[in-house]
């Protein structure tokens, strides 16, 4: 079988995300399910001190070693986000060991948009993935992040590239995936007496769309602070993991729990794979909200997130982000675009609650599952 380098960009150097891990795990064990010999290549940020350094690799190394990666990581030193050229240095390998991966392998996939174009000029054959549809488009045709050209391009966004796109393509080919969820590592996991729906986000004001027609802050913090009043609306128990950081977010929490949210520090309870995994496992279901951004560009998004709520058969509430070709509505998962519609929908799950819930395990396997999205970019990328 081949050997896939995949490059995830920014999980050593953000080890409070326990979801932004997953996200580029569940296509590398999608991968290795298939027999693939896959390595994960990454950057890794130099810090002021050894022992901060060896602080951050420490855990990340046991982490990778516990879901199959131990000798397959490739990480070298720079800024994550940095596009100057081949790496000066690596971490536990030589640069001749690392660039002969590099020259054997038969697909590098690669997640880090700015990635440096020396580095990228090693591999024969490469593909962009892009998972974040329609706003990599915007950057691109913006000239906000610079994209070197890679021999395929797959995307996760159903629009992307279509007569329905709302934003531009970019004059490439764009070939579409839909995420994936490694349902072995995500089984169904069924408790009648599950109390909250949750979500796990970030609250974080930094992002915003900047254009010379419109600038908005594109953010989660804005899209469920349109959703403030709607546990009055409903009866069903609703809690946030939010990863907060200033003190406008800790009145904005007290604000939120006042009007009947349950807030928990995400980076206490979903900060690690495993309790991130744990926390979504115990929810009765999910409901989140979605950036301006989706709605504004349409693109059909659902979260990598949603996938891991779905395959562990916990239904989903979350906001429409446009017409889908395949995306079910109303059984297991629902997708709204008023506080009322949310509402209902709990309403209808928990007459219901087992039926809903074999119905989103059910989604995860027909359209989600990770080996199937595997094989779609090998039968693509190297056929």
């Amino acid at each position: 079988m081949p050997t896939v380098v995949i490059s995830p960009f920014n999980v050593l150097n953000f080890p409070e995300g326990g979801g932004h891990f997953w996200v580029y795990m569940q296509y590398a064990q999608g991968l290795r399910a298939l027999g693939c010999d896959v390595y994960w290549l990454e950057a890794f940020r130099r810090g002021d001190r050894r022992a901060e350094e060896d602080a951050l690799l420490a855990p990340f190394l046991a982490r990778l070693a516990r879901f199959g990666f131990g000798g397959k990581l490739i990480l070298y030193r720079g800024e994550p986000g940095s596009a100057a050229g081949l790496p000066e240095e690596y971490v536990g390998r030589t640069r001749g060991e690392a660039e002969a991966i590099f020259e054997r392998a038969d697909l590098f996939l690669n997640f880090h948009y700015a990635i440096a174009p020396p580095l990228l000029a090693r591999f024969r054959r490469t593909a962009l993935v892009d998972i974040d549809p329609g706003l990599l488009q915007f950057w691109i045709s913006r000239r906000q992040l610079s994209v070197p050209r890679h021999d395929l391009c797959f995307t996760t966004g159903e629009t992307v590239g279509t007569p329905a796109a709302r934003f531009p393509d970019c004059g490439l080919k764009w070939i579409h995936i839909r995420p994936p969820v490694c349902l072995e590592q995500w089984p169904r996991v069924f408790d009648a007496n599950a109390e909250a729906f949750t979500t796990v986000s970030n609250w974080d004001a930094d992002d915003w769309i900047v254009d010379a027609q419109e600038t908005y802050e594109n953010t989660k913090r804005v899209a469920f602070l349109q959703f403030a009043d709607l546990p009055r609306l409903t009866k069903q128990p609703l809690e946030l993991a939010l990863y907060l950081r200033t003190e406008k977010d800790a009145e904005e929490q007290r604000d939120l729990e006042k009007r009947g949210w349950r807030i928990r520090p995400s980076r206490e309870i979903a900060s690690t794979p495993e309790s991130y995994q744990a926390y979504l496992q115990q929810s009765r279901g999910e409901f989140s909200c979605a950036k301006r951004s989706c709605l504004k560009f349409q693109n059909a998004w659902i979260s990598d997130r949603t996938l891991c709520y779905l395959a562990s058969g916990k239904p989903a509430v979350v906001q429409d982000t446009g017409p889908s070709a395949f995306l079910p509505n109303h059984e297991g998962l629902f997708r709204f675009s008023a506080p009322g519609e949310a509402a209902d929908a709990f309403e209808k799950i928990n007459a219901d609650y087992e039926r809903h819930s074999r119905a989103a395990r059910r989604i995860a396997e027909t359209f989600f599952d990770a080996k199937e999205i595997a094989k779609t970019i090998l039968s693509h990328a190297l056929n």
